[in-house]
């Protein structure tokens, strides 16, 4: 005899974890099931083992009674003698065995264990199918990790603790809004005791939350596998095909089981013709009869199982009680596959998939990737990355993080946040703890402000730097920042969208002075005029796009500072000769040839700085003499070939930058700059310097390097103040002795050919050694 259990391991799953994907009536069917089978090999068992001897009964019960011994065996044999053999009735036993007993008699034991076995293993064949079995496999491990998880109780017990003082809030307030009239006493001492035990019970709550780091990195990765099983089921419909089609393909065979079996049971009689004896058989048609009924439950159950499948939408799940339930609100629906399993698991225990629904909110893994931010960036270790940045502010620089950790708003002594590249940047309200806070960084993180944050920064914060991808990516609570200064944008912002909401509300921002645009424009925005009146400085740095209307400058009349690097400008536009406040111009990296119309820069009477460096500029106009305030030109790495004397007339020029041009020569005006301090013609065609340059004793820095000078005249002593002097690329031979006369000048600052400073008397060299240079002013 077979055991049963030989016939379960084959067609019964192994993994007792998938106890979890069978509904009620899978369970049931599959006891059924073994108790159908169990009833087929008890039939085969004595069916085949049944003893061939039987009492035969004659054609003539009423013969006399014949006594026979076969083998120790009392057969007693009524009727007339007639001289038969013991194997000859054997014979005839056999003959009406297979002439008489109907067919679905003889084989029925069979056909219960052919059928059993089919359908028990059409009710686990999802569970072998390769398709299916790798994808359900897989869900149940991650479901029971994602149960067993010490993140999902503190995730849901701290939702319960947050609703649970939302509730006492509530209630608190409606309580005491009714009782106000009657006794106000009461309120306040209610009021007091609130506050108080919120506070007490704060550090408890968080001590006892607190997750170690292990854990939090298992969670970590749970949140991953989450996220792609989701990506890999919930494309298809496979499971919940098979699952349909094993249903149906059990309701087909009740259906066919139930047909046949009603029309033959009645051939299975104990009298036949030939009168073979009820035990013949080994069985009685009550066992038939039994049999069918419990393939009849089975059928029902298989029915079921197809209604629950199409009366109810399995290809979709929904989280909406959950969502009220926990208040995590960000968990999404699902379909297909996914739900199809989620589904299923609800029939074993819906609290799996309650706990499974946490890993699929991202509210909840960030709250995770907050905890191991805080176990990994301790104040320490954020302490020792401060650094002072251009601005002279101390500086915290955050780098490719997954959040910002709680941990910075420990540090009071921060000065400006620097986040690049970090994602899910919330700045909560102990954002007000950084007291000395002046400036955030906010490089590609896009960053969300809790409304305690808000109120803190609209007041406090001064500087605001934004890298973005699109306009889209501008919070919009940057435009309540009322002590805002400085603003500078850099990003996705073309002509378009100048004149979309992104730059739409600059208006509010009523203490803003600095605006610096790092975008591709093609018209200075219109919003800009709404703080024409306190701004003053605008830099529009525009990457070679070339930038056409230039009609909102000339609202900017406060305006002291002015850039427009890389715009395509072919000529300095009208619109800047009306700002009569400008003190700086900037106008590098464009396509201006010609400075024709420097004239009309005179009626900025207080311009003091001018930039045209990286120009195709050949001449410069004789009317930059009118500009006679400016104490800063820089038109290095054009194509200037000559310098009008003129140019010397601007007796305030302490800083002149002329390198990488293709001058031949110096005007010997230059000597009537007095304020010079600053001189560099390096990279030029230079062969002889003018003797009157010797007299402009304020210079600090001359760059002579890189042209054809063959020889340094000993008037250079006589600039006393002289720190630095670049003469490498020359063809110089040698140095003038006169060098010590340079008092403040080192052998250090003098920038020349290895080897050609030894040639200096020993003394020289020993003097400018001990030289001391003085302070070297912001040029």
């Amino acid at each position: 005899m077979i055991p049963v259990n030989e016939f379960r391991s084959i067609t019964s799953e192994q993994n007792p974890q998938f106890r979890v994907l069978k509904p009620w009536w899978d369970v049931l069917s599959e006891y059924l099931g073994i108790a159908m089978l169990m009833m087929g090999v008890f039939g085969c068992t004595l069916q085949v083992s049944s003893v061939c001897h039987r009492d035969i009964m004659t054609f003539t019960p009423d013969l006399p009674r014949v006594q026979t011994q076969v083998s120790r065996i009392q057969h007693f044999v009524f009727g007339r003698k007639n001289g038969l053999d013991i194997h000859q009735y054997e014979f005839v036993n056999h003959f009406c065995y297979e002439r008489a007993v109907h067919w679905y008699g003889k084989y029925f034991p069979y056909l219960v264990v052919i059928h059993s076995m089919i359908f028990m293993v059409a009710s686990s064949f999802w569970f072998k199918f390769p398709g299916t079995s790798s994808k359900i496999e897989l869900f149940v491990i991650i479901l029971g990790k994602c149960f067993d998880s010490p993140w999902t109780t503190r995730a849901i017990s701290k939702v319960y603790e947050e609703r649970r003082e939302e509730r006492m809030v509530v209630w608190r307030k409606n309580t005491m809004t009714k009782s106000a009239a009657d006794n106000n006493d009461d309120i306040v001492s209610l009021i007091r005791s609130s506050i108080k035990s919120g506070s007490d019970q704060k550090p408890s709550e968080a001590t006892a939350s607190l997750l170690d780091k292990k854990e939090g990195e298992q969670a970590k990765a749970l949140f991953e596998k989450v996220r792609k099983f989701r990506t890999h089921v919930e494309e298809a419909d496979l499971l919940y095909f098979m699952y349909v089609l094993q249903t149906a393909l059990k309701v087909f065979k009740f259906a066919l089981i139930t047909v046949y079996s009603v029309a033959l049971v009645p051939n299975i009689q104990i009298m036949v013709m030939c009168s073979v004896p009820p035990d013949l058989t080994g069985f009685s048609a009550f066992c038939s009869y039994c049999y069918i009924c419990f393939v009849g439950v089975y059928g029902l159950l298989c029915i079921y199982s197809l209604f629950h499948r199409f009366h109810r939408p399995l290809k979709e799940y929904s989280f909406e009680a959950v969502r009220m339930e926990t208040g995590i609100n960000d968990i999404p629906d699902v379909k297909n596959d996914f739900a199809f399993l989620l589904h299923l698991s609800d029939q074993y225990d819906a609290l799996y998939s309650k706990r499974f629904a946490v890993f699929l909110s991202e509210v909840s893994e960030c709250r995770l990737r907050q905890l191991n931010l805080n176990h990994e960036w301790t104040a320490d270790k954020l302490r020792a990355r401060l650094t002072r940045n251009a601005a002279e502010r101390l500086e915290l620089p955050l780098f490719l993080l997954p959040g910002l950790p709680d941990t910075v708003f420990e540090i009071s002594e921060v000065e400006s946040l620097k986040l690049e590249l970090i994602s899910n940047v919330t700045v909560p309200g102990t954002v007000s703890q950084l007291t000395a806070l002046q400036e955030i960084v906010l490089i590609h993180s896009p960053a969300k402000l809790q409304l305690a944050a808000l109120s803190h920064l609209r007041e406090n914060l001064k500087v605001l730097r934004l890298g973005f991808e699109g306009p889209e990516q501008v919070p919009l609570w940057m435009y309540t920042l009322q002590s805002l200064e400085e603003l500078h944008l850099s990003g996705a912002l073309s002509a378009e969208l100048s004149r979309s909401p992104a730059l739409d509300s600059l208006r509010d921002l009523k203490n803003l002075r600095v605006l610096t645009l790092r975008c591709k424009l093609t018209k200075i925005p219109p919003s800009i005029v709404d703080v024409s009146s306190q701004l003053q400085r605008l830099c529009v740095h525009n990457e070679g796009t070339r930038l056409q209307v230039y009609n909102s400058l000339k609202k900017l009349v406060n305006l002291s500072a002015l850039e427009l690097t890389g715009c395509g400008l072919e000529r300095i536009p009208s619109a800047v000769f009306s700002l009569s406040l400008l003190q700086e111009l900037d106008l590098r990296e464009n396509r201006l040839s010609t400075v024709e119309e420097i004239l009309s820069l005179q009626h900025c009477r207080r311009l003091t700085v001018l930039r045209l460096r990286h120009n195709d500029i050949s001449c410069v106009a004789e009317h930059i003499s009118k500009l006679r305030a400016l104490e800063t030109l820089d038109l290095s790495w054009n194509k200037i070939r000559s310098l009008p004397p003129r140019l010397c007339y601007c007796t305030k020029l302490r800083h002149l930058d002329l390198s990488h041009n293709q001058l031949a020569s110096l005007p010997s005006e230059i000597g009537v700059l007095q304020c010079l301090q600053f001189l560099s013609v390096a990279f030029n065609s230079l062969e002889s310097l003018p003797e009157e340059l010797f007299s402009c004793k304020r210079l600090q820095v001359l760059a002579l390097g890189n042209n054809s000078i063959s020889s340094l005249s000993p008037r250079v002593g006589n600039l006393a103040q002289l720190v630095r002097l670049e003469l490498k690329g020359n063809r110089l031979e040698s140095l003038p002795a006169e060098l010590a006369d340079c008092l403040s000048l080192r052998l250090a600052a003098v920038i020349v050919e290895d080897g050609l400073t030894d040639l200096l008397p020993p003394d020289v060299k020993d003097r400018m050694k001990l030289a001391c240079p003085t302070f070297l002013s912001d040029l």
